[in-house]
């Protein structure tokens, strides 16, 4: 507030009607205050004006006291008299009522005054006029002309009610003149009473914005001291003066008590001493103070230099600020400054430090200090022309604890992780958390190759061992990759992008393993993020075309269906492996518009077909984890015409792996529609018979791997096929076995009892021309056999 009137009286802007006591403006100036000094101004005159109103009643009263009958000068003389006094007691008894703050009744009632006094003064030209001679009426001019100029100047700050007043007087000499003598000596005292009256205005609102600034100061005064007072006494800032010697010549007393000193002895002491305290014996300072010493002895100004300071044995962080003093003729005087106590804020500042640079769930690093570690570690490498290594640690089979025993178990288990991690470590290496489950080390001396590496070995060794969380023991495992720097990177940035290559490729070779950086990768990288760009494409410029392998049944050969297996032949890459692209297209996020456009022209050419020919398509489980995957499959079958029997849908037992999914109710809406579900690869992931419980699958495939074991004689290979056919055949399913390339291996699957039999002995995936003409056959041989 303090700064709005000080802004608002600074180019005074005051309302005429809030001067004159009309109204009470609405606006941010207290007008109370104001209203106060206009009656306090006409108070202090008030004994003024009633001397002025006596005496000029006696000068008129004598004046016309040949040329009037006494009874009438006594009369009105008796009437200017009275009026006078009410109006002086009134203003006088209103004083201490009205010393601070007036209300606006109280300046409206100052009217009343203007009109009694003018009324009383009006009579005097009208009553006495025409009874005056020439002498007689310039004696009343002059008494009169008298009274309005002082009641403008001595009156003005209450200038409605002199207004009044003037405006009676004047318009009654005016008109007298105007009758008795001229109308242009009537004009004159009309142009006469209107200057004054525009002086008195003028005047009283000069004391108005006087008042008024008056007030803004005294409110800024107050608040200033207000501050200052807080400021004694709760900051921490204490000003300091010493002299040319650097000993205090004058301190703040809470200075000397918050170091312990005596605030009465404390002027006079060494700077210096005073600020070390007891290391002023030993001589062990504190870098801040020797900066300090400096700029004192190079008479040098200095800003925010920090400095510890010992208080009751508690190391206390000031900042000082100071400059040099010099005297009028230009000699050095000492030094002046102000000191503050930054404890609290330091704190504060580290902590906000430490919760940037530290992960809350760990408390190891986060990314950030792992960021400046390294950069650190590769700058004293290239400083020592030695070596420094980055590893990152991704956990294996972690996403698998969090979707089926929830965050809350992943969290803690990440705990557990850090802790076996954090006690790896020795003076030279920092381990820290990147996010996720991806950890991270800084070897800051690695030029031990062999101990790096036995590092990386050691970590997956000890994060492979099991962990017991809220009664469940979990197994992960840990996939490394190292960068060696300076020679995998330059930079930190560099760096980190060479360990994340080889990383990547631990985890391609199936996790738990370590491998080191190798410029091949670099390579493999940019082929994979142009391969990404060109997949990206691949489905608008029509690109993908579809092949068929047959189906067919072990006994007699004939054709129970094809499996749809998806080609792509780009115009610069020519034929691009499905074992290269399809994980990529999994790992971009591309597997589901892809999986539907294979999923519409499967079933559009297998319309096409004889009755009962079936055909196989893979969905991925991405497919299956979105709500509205079965609603297309329902379209699919409904634009293409297909009978749902004849399409079968082949799934792999990762569908699974993610509890609280829609994966298991959208198989269901499937099943519903009356297709043939198929469980891919059993026996080669997380095998178990609680998958096979949770949907009603209709066929189970072997996979190629134990038929091409079999085929070697391998015992478990056999026993697992005997075991998959006797499990299938228990539930009413069929069995088919992938792979087969040989007569051999085809009497050996018929053997062991699979149904159905699919692989390169039967056929190779045929383009859509050859498997259409394969459909319209009864059975198939293996005359065809490639």
């Amino acid at each position: 507030m303090t700064s709005q009137t000080t802004s608002q009286f600074a180019k005074p802007r005051i309302d005429v009607r809030a001067l004159l006591g009309l109204y009470d403006p609405a606006d941010t100036t207290d007008w109370g205050p104001i209203r106060a000094a206009q009656l306090n101004a006409g108070s202090q005159l008030a004994m003024f004006m009633l001397a002025a109103n006596l005496v000029g009643a006696a000068l008129i009263t004598l004046n016309f006291a040949q040329l009037v009958p006494h009874w009438q000068l006594a009369g009105w003389s008796a009437l200017v008299a009275a009026a006078g006094l009410m109006v002086a007691f009134r203003r006088l008894a209103a004083r201490h009522r009205t010393e601070r703050t007036a209300t606006l009744k109280d300046v409206r009632d100052t009217m009343l005054d203007g009109v009694l006094l003018g009324t009383a003064w009006s009579i005097a030209p009208l009553l006495f006029g025409s009874q005056a001679d020439a002498g007689a009426m310039l004696g009343l001019w002059a008494v009169l002309a008298v009274l309005i100029a002082a009641s403008a100047g001595a009156m003005a700050a209450l200038p409605f009610a002199t207004i009044i007043f003037m405006t009676l007087v004047g318009g009654s000499a005016a008109a007298l003149s105007a009758l008795k003598l001229s109308p242009v000596l009537g004009a004159a005292w009309l142009l006469f009473t209107a200057l004054l009256i525009i002086g008195c205005f003028s005047r009283g609102k000069a004391l108005v914005v006087i008042r008024a600034n008056e007030i803004a100061i005294n409110e800024r005064d107050e608040t200033v001291s207000l501050l200052l007072r807080e400021f004694e006494d709760k900051a921490a800032d204490w000003l300091w003066e010493i002299d040319a010697q650097r000993r205090v010549s004058r301190a703040n007393p809470r200075f000397a008590v918050s170091l312990g000193v005596d605030p009465m002895v404390i002027n006079g002491m060494p700077f210096l001493q005073v600020l070390a305290g007891p290391a002023w014996d030993s001589g062990n300072f504190a870098p801040g103070l020797r900066d300090i010493a400096e700029k004192l002895k190079r008479r040098e100004p200095f800003r925010d230099l920090l400095l510890p300071v010992i208080v009751d044995g508690d190391e206390r962080w000031w900042e000082m600020t100071g400059s040099p003093r010099y005297s009028e003729d230009g000699s050095f005087c000492g030094f002046r400054g102000v000191m503050s106590d930054v404890t609290e804020a330091r704190e504060s500042q580290s902590k906000i430090s430490r919760m940037a640079r530290y992960d809350s769930l760990t408390g190891l690093p986060n990314r950030l200090l792992i960021n400046e570690t390294l950069a650190m570690a590769m700058s004293e490498a290239a400083k020592w022309n030695s070596r420094c290594a980055f590893m990152m640690i991704d956990l294996d089979r972690f996403k698998a604890v969090n979707d089926t025993l929830g965050h809350p178990v992943g969290d803690r288990l990440l705990m557990r992780v850090s802790e076996r991690l954090r006690q790896l470590m020795s003076a030279k290496e920092m381990i820290g958390r990147l996010g996720g489950d991806e950890f991270a080390v800084v070897v800051r001396d690695a030029t031990d190759s062999g101990a790096v590496e036995r590092l990386a070995h050691t970590i997956i060794d000890v994060l492979s061992q099991p962990y017991e969380v809220d009664q469940h023991t979990l197994y992960i495992g840990a996939s490394v990759g190292v960068a060696v720097g300076p020679r995998d990177g330059r930079t930190a940035e560099m760096l980190i992008r060479s360990a994340d290559l080889a990383l990547y490729r631990s985890k391609d070779a199936g996790g738990g393993v370590y491998h080191a950086y190798e410029p091949e990768l670099h390579v493999q990288a940019e082929e994979r993020r142009v391969l990404e760009m060109a997949l990206r494409a691949a489905l608008e410029k029509d690109e993908f075309h579809l092949m068929y392998q047959p189906v067919v049944q072990a006994g007699t050969g004939a054709l129970m269906g094809f499996e749809a297996l998806l080609r792509w032949t780009h115009p610069e890459f020519g034929n691009v492996s499905p074992a290269k692209f399809v994980p990529l297209a999994e790992e971009a996020r591309l597997i589901a518009p892809i999986g539907e456009w294979v999923l519409r022209n499967a079933c559009i050419e297998a319309a096409r077909w004889d009755d009962p020919i079936r055909i196989a398509v893979n969905v991925s489980p991405e497919q299956l984890h979105n709500v509205e995957f079965a609603a297309f499959v329902a379209s699919a079958l409904r634009e293409s015409g297909l009978h749902p029997d004849r399409l079968e849908l082949e799934v792999t037992e990762s569908v699974f792996m993610r509890e609280g999914t829609a994966a298991v109710q959208t198989l269901e809406k499937i099943l519903d529609l009356g297709v043939r579900l198929s469980l891919d690869d059993f026996g080669t992931g997380y095998s178990s018979l609680g998958y096979l419980s949770r949907t009603r699958f209709s066929s189970i495939k072997v996979d190629r791997s134990f038929v091409q074991g079999a085929s070697k004689g391998n015992k478990e290979a056999i026993a697992i096929i005997r075991a998959v056919v006797a499990l299938a055949d228990s539930l009413g399913m069929a069995t088919t076995a992938e792979g087969v390339e040989t007569e051999d291996e085809h009497r050996m699957i018929q053997a062991l009892g699979c149904s159905k039999v699919q692989g390169y002995y039967f056929g190779r995936p045929l383009p859509v021309v050859e498997a259409r003409g394969l459909a319209t056959r009864d059975s198939f041989g293996t005359t065809v056999a490639a």
